[in-house]
C-alpha cells in the first residue's frame, strides 16, 4: 500500500506539472488566437496533429530529441514525460479558450466598449468571467486525458501508477494491474469532480462551489508536491530494468544490496534495450543488467560471433568512452532461442533451426516486442533461410500464452526462462552458431564506475547466479498459481546464492 501511495503522489505531481505547462502555453495563445483567425487555424491545427499521435509514441519521441539536444538535459524520467503530456493537454484547453471568447454575445462586447473600458478592462471584467465556464470545461477534459496518459510515463522512466500496470501485465499479477488502473481512474474522477465544482461556481456565481472546489484543488496540489518533500538531500541511485520478469527481479536484488549499503534507491522499469543502454551512458540510470549479445549486436553492430572473452573485452572497451563500466558477468546466460511445444516439434520433425527452415512456411512465429527488429533475428532468418507463414508480436508473458493456445507454433523464448522446462518446450539448436552469447552483465554508470562503496555492494553478485537459480526465480513470478512478486523472488534468489 505504501508503494501505491508513493506512485500515486508521483503520478499526481507529473499530471499537475504537465497541466500547469499546458495552461501557461494555451491560455495566452488562445487569447491572441481568438482575435486572429489565421493564428487560431494554425495553432488549433498543430495541437490537433499532436493529439493524433498515440500517447506512447509521443512520450517515446522525446527521448531521442532530448538525447540529441544534450547539454545535461535528462532524456529519461520526469522531463520527457512532462513535456509530452503538456503537449497532449494543449488541444482541449486551447480550443475551448478560442471557442469561449468567440462565442460571446457581440452586444455585450459593444456595451463594454460603450462604457469606455480599455481592452484589458474588457477582458478582465467581461470576457474572462463569461468565457470561464467554457474554458473550465476544456481544462476538465485535459485533466482527465493527462491523468490517464500519465500511466504511460513508466515507459520513459518516470514514476507513475503505470509502474503497477506494466509490471503487473508482465508478471500476470492482475491484482496489481487492477490497483494501478483503479487508482488512476480515481485520481481522474476526483480531479474532474473538483474542477466541475469550479466550473459550476463560475457559471452560476456560487461562492460555496468556488470555495469547495478551490480548496480541493489546493489540497490536491499540496499532495502532488509530496514527492518533492522529505528527501534526505542525497541523490538516489537509479536502478534500471527492461520489461520482463527477470529484469524486475534483478533490479530488486541490486536495489536491496545498495539500500543495505546506505544508498537511497529508485527504479526505472519497462525500458527498451537501446533506451536503457543510452540512459546508462548518459547517466540517467546508474546501474542495470544487460546481455552481452544485445550490446554486441545492437549497440556495437557486430555481426561476427566472437569468443566469450573477446566479446566481454570488446564491450568493456565500447563502454569506456562514456565512463560507464562493466562490473562483471552475473554467472548465467539469457540467450534468445526459438522454442516449440514438444508435440508440434515432433509432428513437423523439427529438432534445430536447420530443420525449422523446411517447416517454417506452414508455421506461425510469436516474438517479443523487440525480436523481429533485432540483428539476432536477421542472423537466424538469413543464416538458415527461415520464412514463417506469419509473424506476430507479443509482450513476453502473452507470447507464451499464444504458444499454449495454439495461436503461434514457435516463439522467441529466453534460455533462462523457467517456463521452458515447466511447459516442456523444445529449444531449437543453432548448429551454425549464428547467434552471439548472452551473458547477463552488471553495468554501472560513470558516476559510480569507481565508487568503492557502490562496487563493494554489487561485486559479490559477479559470477554468483547460476542459470538454474535464475530460472527458478523467474518461474516464481511467471507461473500461473502461487505467484511471487519480483521483490519476494529477489529475496529468495539472494538467499539461494548466499548473497543476502
Amino acid at each position: 500500500m505504501t508503494e501505491v501511495w508513493g506512485l500515486a503522489a508521483h503520478h499526481l505531481l507529473l499530471s499537475a506539472a504537465a497541466l500547469g505547462l499546458a495552461l501557461v502555453i494555451a491560455l495566452p495563445l488562445g487569447l491572441v488566437a481568438a482575435r486572429r483567425p489565421r493564428l487560431a487555424a494554425a495553432s488549433l491545427g498543430v495541437a490537433g496533429v499532436i493529439q493524433t499521435i498515440p500517447g506512447l509514441a509521443l512520450l517515446a519521441l522525446f527521448y531521442p530529441l532530448l538525447l540529441a539536444i544534450g547539454h545535461g538535459l535528462p532524456a529519461l524520467g520526469f522531463l520527457p514525460a512532462w513535456l509530452a503530456l503538456a503537449l497532449y493537454a494543449l488541444l482541449p484547453i486551447l480550443r475551448n479558450v478560442v471557442a469561449g471568447l468567440r462565442g460571446l454575445d457581440p452586444a455585450v462586447i459593444q456595451a463594454a466598449d460603450g462604457l469606455g473600458m480599455t481592452a484589458w478592462q474588457r477582458l478582465r471584467l467581461v470576457e474572462a468571467p463569461l468565457a470561464a465556464p467554457v474554458v473550465m470545461a476544456g481544462i476538465r477534459t485535459a485533466t482527465v486525458w493527462t491523468i490517464g496518459a500519465a500511466t504511460l510515463a513508466t515507459t520513459v522512466g518516470a514514476s507513475s501508477l503505470g509502474n503497477l500496470i506494466f509490471s503487473g501485465l508482465q508478471s500476470e499479477d492482475w491484482t496489481q494491474v487492477l490497483t494501478g488502473c483503479l487508482a488512476s481512474a480515481l485520481l481522474a474522477l476526483a480531479a474532474d469532480g473538483l474542477l466541475a465544482l469550479l466550473e459550476r461556481g463560475l457559471a452560476r456565481r456560487e461562492r460555496w462551489s468556488l470555495i469547495l472546489g478551490g480548496t480541493g484543488v489546493a489540497i490536491g496540489l499540496a499532495l502532488a508536491c509530496a514527492p518533492l518533500l522529505g528527501g534526505t538531500g542525497q541523490r538516489s541511485i537509479v536502478v534500471g530494468a527492461k520489461n520482463f520478469s527477470e529484469q524486475f527481479i534483478l533490479a530488486r536484488l541490486i536495489g536491496d544490496r545498495l539500500e543495505r549499503a546506505g544508498y537511497t534507491v529508485s527504479y526505472r522499469q519497462g525500458l527498451g534495450s537501446q533506451v536503457a543502454l543510452h540512459a546508462l551512458q548518459q547517466g540517467d540510470i546508474d546501474v542495470y543488467v544487460e546481455y552481452s549479445g544485445t550490446i554486441w549486436a545492437d549497440a556495437m553492430h557486430r555481426s561476427a560471433v566472437a569468443p566469450r572473452g573477446a566479446t566481454l573485452a570488446g564491450i568493456a572497451d565500447y563502454l569506456r568512452p562514456s565512463g560507464a563500466a562493466l562490473v562483471g558477468p552475473l554467472g548465467f546466460e539469457n540467450a534468445y532461442a526459438l522454442a516449440m511445444k514438444r508435440p508440434v516439434a515432433a509432428a513437423h520433425r523439427v529438432a534445430d533451426l536447420q530443420g525449422l527452415a523446411a517447416a517454417a512456411p506452414t508455421l506461425n512465429l510469436g516474438a517479443d516486442l523487440e525480436y523481429l527488429s533485432r540483428p539476432e533475428w536477421r542472423a537466424v532468418r538469413d543464416g538458415y533461410d527461415i520464412r514463417f507463414g506469419s509473424t506476430r508480436n507479443y509482450a513476453p508473458t502473452f507470447m507464451y500464452r499464444a504458444l499454449e493456445s495454439g495461436q503461434v507454433d514457435v516463439i522467441s523464448a529466453f534460455s533462462s526462462d523457467g517456463r521452458i522446462a515447466a511447459d516442456d518446450l523444445v529449444v531449437l539448436g543453432d548448429p551454425k552458431h549464428v547467434q552471439p552469447g548472452y551473458d547477463a552483465l552488471l553495468l554501472a554508470s560513470a558516476a559510480h564506475a569507481h565508487d568503492r562503496r557502490f562496487l563493494a555492494a554489487l561485486t559479490p553478485l559477479v559470477g554468483a547466479i547460476p542459470v538454474a537459480a535464475m530460472r527458478q526465480a523467474n518461474y516464481m513470478v511467471d507461473r500461473d498459481a502461487d505467484k511471487a512478486t519480483p521483490d519476494v523472488a529477489a529475496q529468495w534468489l539472494a538467499a539461494r546464492i548466499g548473497r543476502k
